[in-house]
């Protein structure tokens, strides 16, 4: 690591969660979130009400990571901030923070691509984590995205394969909706999953380009599957929960792998990072940690705490562009989407 002491602020609002970090060097000294609690009753985000708990919340919880971190505001080196892609109204309220107290505070401000930021959330300095080498692929998968992308440099990225409709995120949420859990479901599938049949029930993987993939077909199959069984016995979801989770759950694993396997064949590259909050799922953690010994892949799966949206992702980030002197002007605007 460099000699001096690199102290950087992550901020990230980029959706529903304000988070700030205080990375020291590459390690985290703080690391704090605040969720918003008031979309479950919605079963969605809901954009006006995500950008106004921003507001609400970005004061306490900057103050909140500089407490945990032990260090007073003037020792800050730069203040990275998730640029975008992400909702325009929660991305403005960061974006204007950030500036602002880069102004105050006469430090370089430093913009960050989210999506960039999930990946290189593997180089946070962590003790029982390595690091993957250069280069490797990433499947990043989240509630809006799911990629491919092969990772040459801390910030030379390229996305090899893509979802054509819905990320896999989505697929997760969208299919707990239909067996009537309540949001965010994805996490309470994965939880189902894990005591029930992943071969009860089969649906059908779609049929798309090279490196891509689709969701939305196997989100209908779900439904109308659902639809007919319930038809026929009401009780069907209560009584076949954890089956249905785990045969969802592996097909969309079983999804997953098969593109991995064909990018790695196309790439020669077998080192794995996920990347993303879907990484968090159970069933991906270890069907990716398997593939280690059954593909001889080397693979990473990120701490827990930096899988799903987090400012510590943001400062790491921000930690690279610094090195760089890669620094934003304040002109700089939010974009909500940003290519990779």
């Amino acid at each position: 690591m460099p000699a001096q002491n690199i102290y950087i602020l992550g901020i990230e609002s980029s959706c529903d969660d304000t988070a700030a970090a205080v990375l020291h060097n590459g390690r985290i000294l703080s690391n704090v979130v605040a969720t918003q609690e008031i979309h479950q009753k919605y079963g969605g985000v809901v954009p006006e009400l995500a950008s106004r708990a921003h507001q609400q919340n970005i004061v306490p919880v900057i103050h909140e990571a500089l407490k945990q971190a032990g260090i007073d505001k003037k020792q800050l080196s730069a203040i990275a901030f998730t640029r975008g892609p992400g909702l325009m109204g929660s991305l403005l309220v960061g974006t204007s923070f950030a500036k602002s107290m880069a102004l105050a505070l006469d430090i370089p401000l430093l913009d960050i691509n989210h999506m960039q930021a999930h990946i290189l959330a593997h180089f946070i300095e962590e003790e029982g984590f390595q690091k993957p080498q250069f280069p490797f692929l990433a499947l990043t998968i989240s509630g809006g995205h799911t990629q491919i992308v092969k990772v040459s440099d801390y910030f030379e990225m390229e996305v090899i394969g893509q979802t054509i409709d819905d990320a896999v995120g989505e697929a997760f949420d969208k299919s707990a909706k239909i067996l009537g859990l309540p949001y965010p479901g994805g996490p309470l599938v994965d939880k189902y999953a894990q005591q029930g049949d992943p071969k009860a029930f089969p649906f059908p993987k779609p049929k798309v380009g090279h490196l891509d993939f689709s969701f939305s077909g196997l989100k209908t199959s779900i439904l109308y599957f659902v639809q007919k069984q319930v038809k026929e016995n009401p009780d069907f979801v209560q009584e076949n929960l954890e089956d249905m989770c785990a045969s969802i759950q592996a097909t969309i694993i079983n999804i997953l792998m098969d593109k991995l396997k064909k990018a790695v064949k196309h790439t020669g590259i077998k080192q794995i990072a996920i990347a993303g909050g879907v990484s968090a799922n159970s069933g991906i953690r270890k069907t990716l940690k398997e593939a280690e010994h059954k593909y001889q892949w080397k693979t990473f799966v990120p701490k827990f705490e930096y899988t799903t949206d987090n400012a510590a992702m943001i400062a790491i980030a921000g930690h690279y562009k610094f090195l760089k002197g890669d620094f934003a002007d304040m002109g700089v605007t939010a974009k909500a989407r940003i290519p990779m």
